[in-house]
């Protein structure tokens, strides 16, 4: 073995046990698959361009785990480079309020790129990162000046290419040609049951050449032919997999190989006896050499100059365009927007999209796409140009990959993204709508053909749980305006979330333009629209019931019953205000009615009744569903009474 290569082995080794004495000490969490990576790891550290002092930095190499649970490489690696983490973190594993949790938390622990979550939503997160970087290269590269020109890593396992999302975010790279990505296939053929010849037998490598990849293929434990796989695959003109062979929980002794590995401590006494083997002190724990470290710490300086070259660069080049348009990315100025007048009628879907336009020509960094139904959202960017040049991506049918995709993007830095699809099949993306709330990543995504109203589709296409489901999704904001004024508050509110994703679910039906409110405003999450002094009665609602609520106000207003309507287009806001101002919209000396044409059960907090949907929906037009399923101002009335 060669100088380089002892070395390569003694702190690929020392990334193994301290995977491993995390583990053990944590009495949680998954051994197995960082020992089997530790050796790609060290060759990776060789390749990787990123600065340890500024995590932020625009053209650093982004590196994304999709196998989230190989937390004990993960947070050993960020460690070892200098990101900030301590022994005594590593010791914590897994434990309250530490800086090494279960699994990698964006914005948690120094360094993470993103929150994968569960497997294969990291390979999409990865494609997001890629793409991502090709638009912003798209606006600012030069021909003679490249400000953006890093790669995407992502290691993924057995499991990641299993999932179905991996499949999509694949297809879509594949497509789009992404030269900027890399995946490092950890392929040790084990999963929690044990071998994955149990459930899998397609071949890996055809499977990714027909969706237009570069495949190589390695000993994932010999240092040498890592390197020139991560060299070629940086070479290549198309996303590259590197299928690297490896043995689970390498160097573990009796349990190397084994599925007992990969989610159970190993024990003291195997640990011991792996690092005699290795030829490290069996009653060291937690230890690092000192030649071991300063290796590793390398990445800090070696960062650092990297990216003072590269503000350097900016300076000296011909840059002056380029520099101005990654300002007016990275400053969205929302004081430019012009917003669009309402007068008449609409589906809020298209008042959403006439909306989007507006803050499109203003706003360079906003971009995004549907799961082939921009049509039908009414979600495209007018005269925007299609990716990676222009601002109108096609996403085809792969919602899941979508939205982590889209997440990504979020994260990259200077971008706002969207997502659209009709929202009963929100069920598709549903993980990766959770894990942008979970992150704090501020995605908006577009919702259309919210209700029973969807009509002819029938039940299987008309949403009923989805309003109450991701209401119940914290650090979750759902807008369903009434009308497009509520649409221009719902987004003037929403692009100041910086730290929270916003859903705007709109209708397929026309919806009739609303009076001003009397008191709040709809950016509060509800607000007072129509009232009677001596109301002995609320009516409030969201989206097309509105509408439906104030017809109902009339008639009992020619019965002699006052009457108050509350518009409620974001519950999850509203909820929030201080309970004068929701006393103040509600009074709390009237009874309390919700009408929605949907589940409903959020509603009980606010309403002492709630009119909504029992059952699942129908197929027929859209006026004879509301008909049949009581939203009419007669039955909502017989309801009342």
């Amino acid at each position: 073995m060669s100088n380089n290569n002892a070395m390569r082995q003694k702190m690929a080794d020392s990334i193994r046990f301290l995977a491993a004495d995390m583990v053990q000490a944590a009495n949680s969490g998954h051994p197995g698959a960082p020992m089997g990576l530790a050796d790609i790891a060290v060759v990776l550290s060789e390749h990787l361009k990123h600065n340890p002092k500024n995590p932020n930095w625009l053209n650093r190499d982004r590196l994304v785990f999709s196998g989230g649970h190989a937390t004990g490489l993960i947070y050993s690696l960020y460690y070892l480079w200098g990101y900030g983490l301590e022994i005594e973190d590593l010791k914590n594993f897994r434990q309250l309020d530490s800086k090494t949790p279960g699994h990698p938390e964006y914005g948690h622990t120094e360094g993470i790129e993103i929150t994968t979550g569960p497997l294969g939503q990291g390979i999409a997160n990865a494609v997001g990162f890629a793409m991502a970087s090709k638009f912003v290269g798209a606006q600012v590269n030069s021909e003679t000046a490249e400000l953006i020109d890093h790669n995407v890593y992502c290691l993924c396992g057995d499991g990641d290419l299993e999932e179905g999302v991996s499949y999509e975010a694949c297809s879509i790279a594949g497509h789009n040609k992404l030269d900027n990505l890399i995946l490092i296939y950890d392929s040790n053929r084990i999963t929690i049951e044990g071998s994955t010849s149990l459930s899998i037998s397609e071949n890996i490598s055809m499977r990714f050449e027909s969706q237009g990849w570069d495949v190589l293929e390695c000993d994932g434990h010999n240092f040498d032919e890592v390197d020139v796989c991560l060299t070629t695959a940086k070479a290549n003109t198309k996303p590259t997999i590197i299928i690297a062979n490896t043995i689970i929980a390498k160097g573990a002794g009796k349990l190397e190989g084994s599925h007992h590995s990969h989610g159970a401590p190993l024990g003291e006494e195997i640990i011991a006896e792996a690092k005699k083997a290795a030829g490290f002190d069996p009653e060291k724990t937690f230890h690092v050499d000192a030649d071991v470290m300063v290796r590793f710490r390398c990445a800090i300086e070696e960062g650092d100059l990297l990216e003072r070259e590269w503000i350097h660069s900016q300076k000296t080049l011909p840059l002056m365009e380029q520099n101005e348009a990654l300002s007016a990315l990275e400053n969205p100025d929302f004081s430019r927007i012009e917003w669009p007048l309402f007068d008449k009628a609409d589906a809020t879907r298209s008042t959403n999209g006439k909306v989007m336009n507006a803050i499109a020509k203003a706003i360079p960094s906003f971009l995004g796409g549907s799961a082939d139904l921009s049509p039908s959202n009414k979600t495209n960017l007018n005269d925007m140009g299609v990716f990676p040049k222009g601002r109108n991506i096609y996403f085809g049918i792969r919602e899941h990959a979508m939205a982590s995709i889209t997440n990504a993007i979020a994260l990259y830095g200077p971008l706002m993204p969207f997502s659209a699809t009709f929202f009963v099949f929100s069920d598709y993306l549903k993980p990766a709508a959770r894990i942008a709330a979970l992150s704090k990543i501020q995605q908006f995504f577009i919702w259309t053909h919210d209700s029973i109203g969807v009509g002819e589709d029938g039940p299987t296409h008309q949403p009923i749980e989805h309003l109450s489901q991701f209401r119940a999704l914290p650090n979750f904001y759902v807008w369903r305006p009434a009308d497009g004024a509520e649409n221009i508050e719902a987004w003037k509110t929403a692009l100041e979330m910086k730290n929270s994703p916003s859903a705007f679910v709109c209708s397929r039906q026309n919806l009739s333009v609303l009076p001003s409110a009397l008191k709040g405003k709809a950016s509060q999450g509800g607000y007072l629209l129509a009232s009677d002094e001596n109301a002995v009665m609320t009516l409030m609602a969201s989206g097309s019931e509105v509408e439906l609520a104030l017809k109902v106000k009339e008639a009992l207003n020619a019965k002699d019953v006052p009457v108050n309507v509350v518009s409620v287009p974001c519950y999850d806001l509203f909820i929030e205000q201080e309970k004068e101002y929701i006393d103040s919209i509600i009074k709390p000396d009237t009874k309390r009615v919700a009408i929605e044409a949907a589940r409903g059960l959020e509603w009980y907090r606010l309403a002492d009744e709630v009119i909504a949907m029992e059952s699942f929906g129908a197929s027929a037009p859209a006026g004879q569903l509301f008909e049949k399923f009581g939203f009419s101002v007669d039955s909502i009335i017989e309801k009342i009474k």
